[in-house]
């Protein structure tokens, strides 16, 4: 199946796009391979099959996808310098006052690949294949985003007053005992995680965290491209993640299972433990950072 797909590829003059971000018409093969039972619409489909379906591929898009997920510098630039104003066009068609354009920012990091397996960036680019414009498929995430946001925004809608017929009973609620100690580990260890992020990789999380900052915007305060402020980002939000992880076994003794438990805990009801206050822009920071505004 290999070689009919790489003839097809063949046919559509693949090579070249490849060529330009250094990518092997393997990873584009590869790709194709793994989604042919969605192209064709079965599980083994025919020589024909195939053919015509690659025939009908957004090749050059594809290869753009697959470059981008493969964490190829050259092709992200491209990706940021073309489809950022399809992204932020679709971001104001969903809202025309602009409160859409933060999910067109933070969809970057998403994109780019927030967690691994195998060693691997686990990009949401691949579940790109190719069977509409790239553009298309971006605006179609773009807005389940939104979708999601709404939804998730709808569980803060206020609850009927007391005395209303609409009412709620307040159903019987044990105190998680542990919180408390959970609270104050996960402060502890996040506080000391910080502490030791090189100076620009706390300033990168305190104006995107803190201070609400797009990635342009960002960008520009620490002069890199809002790529490679996207990049940073995600390898400091993983080095985190594993520093208060260390944290909490090497200082409170946690096992696996209790780790899992703090984090839950934390997560559904964080109360006092605010990450803006511990990304808080110390005296030395503020000194950095306002001169790069100007970049």
């Amino acid at each position: 199946m290999r070689a009919v797909i790489d003839a097809a590829l063949a046919q559509r003059s693949c090579e070249a796009e490849a060529a330009r971000w250094q990518l092997p018409l393997a990873r584009v093969t590869d790709a194709i391979e793994a989604s042919l039972p969605r192209l064709c619409g079965g599980a083994a489909p025919a020589a024909a099959d195939v053919t015509r379906a690659v025939a009908a591929l957004h090749l050059d898009d594809l290869v753009l996808a697959c470059a981008c997920a493969d964490g190829l510098e050259a092709a992200w630039d491209h990706f940021i310098r073309e489809y950022r104003p399809t992204l932020y066009r679709a971001a104001d068609a969903i809202d025309p006052t602009g409160g859409a354009r933060d999910l067109a920012d933070s969809l970057y990091a998403e994109l780019f690949g927030l967690s691994e397996r195998d060693g691997q960036r686990r990009s949401h680019l691949r579940y790109y294949h190719g069977r509409s414009s790239l553009a298309t498929w971006l605006r179609a995430v773009l807005a389940q985003r939104h979708v999601d946001r709404l939804r998730a925004s709808r569980r803060l809608d206020p609850l009927p007053a007391d005395e209303s017929p609409a009412a709620l009973t307040s159903p019987a609620r044990q105190a998680d005992p542990d919180r408390a100690r959970y609270l104050r580990a996960m402060r502890d260890a996040v506080s000391t995680a910080v502490a030791t992020l090189a100076p620009r990789d706390r300033l990168r999380l305190t104006c995107y965290y803190a201070q609400n900052l797009t990635l342009a915007e960002i960008g520009r305060a620490v002069g890199e491209h809002e790529a490679t402020v996207s990049r940073h980002l995600t390898r400091t939000r993983a080095s985190l993640r594993k520093a208060v992880e260390q944290h909490l076994r090497e200082h409170e003794g946690m096992t696996e299972p209790t780790l899992a438990e703090c984090f839950a805990s934390v997560v559904a009801d964080g109360g006092p433990l605010r990450l803006d206050e511990m990304l808080a822009v110390g005296g030395d920071d503020r000194k950095n950072a306002v001169p790069t505004r100007s970049i």
